[in-house]
C-alpha cells in the first residue's frame, strides 16, 4: 500500500499530500482507528489521574522520623505535622501530678528537644531507650505529640519457664 502512496506521489510532484491521499482508494485512518485511538487516549487519561491520586495520598501516608538534629537545622515551620525520633534523656521524665501529661526530652546525642504528650504512654517507654513520637512544633520550639511509640530493642528473649 506505501509502496503504491510513494509512486502515486511521484507522478504528481507539484500535488500536495491531501490530494495524493484522496486520490488514492486507501483511507489513511477509519472509523475504527479513529475509535482506538479515543480509547487509548483515554486509557492513558484515566491512568494519568489514577497514579496521581494514588501518589498523592502514599504522600501522606510517609512519615519518616526526623532527629533533633534535624529539626534544628532545619527550617520547619509551626503546626507541621512529623514524627520525631531518638532517645529519651534520662531524668527528663515529668509526669503531671493533675492528668494524663508527661513531658520529656529526646535527644540524638548532638541536639535535644522537649517533647509534651498528654495520654497513655506505651509499656515499652522508658528513659534510656528509643522513642518515635508524632505531632507538630508550636511557636515555643516545643513538639507537640499526639502518639508516642515506644521502640524496643532487637534481641526478643522468651520468658524463661520455671
Amino acid at each position: 500500500m506505501r509502496i503504491h502512496i510513494f509512486i502515486h506521489a511521484m507522478d504528481f510532484p507539484m500535488a500536495s499530500l491531501e490530494t495524493i491521499f484522496a486520490r488514492t482508494k486507501y483511507k489513511i485512518m477509519n472509523k475504527i482507528h479513529k475509535r482506538r485511538i479515543y480509547y487509548i487516549g483515554l486509557l492513558t487519561l484515566g491512568l494519568t489521574i489514577a497514579t496521581s491520586l494514588i501518589l498523592y495520598a502514599l504522600k501522606q501516608n510517609i512519615n519518616a522520623f526526623l532527629t533533633p538534629d534535624q529539626i534544628t537545622h532545619a527550617h520547619f515551620i509551626a503546626d507541621r505535622h512529623f514524627r520525631l525520633g531518638g532517645m529519651v534523656k534520662k531524668g527528663s521524665l515529668i509526669h503531671n501530678k493533675t492528668g494524663l501529661g508527661v513531658e520529656f526530652i529526646v535527644t540524638d546525642f548532638k541536639h535535644e528537644l522537649k517533647v509534651r504528650y498528654v495520654g497513655i504512654l506505651p509499656d515499652l517507654f522508658r528513659e534510656g531507650k528509643g522513642v518515635i513520637a508524632e505531632g507538630n512544633l508550636n511557636t515555643q520550639g516545643i513538639f507537640v505529640a499526639n502518639q508516642v511509640l515506644a521502640k524496643h530493642d532487637e534481641n526478643y528473649m522468651p520468658k524463661t519457664r520455671l
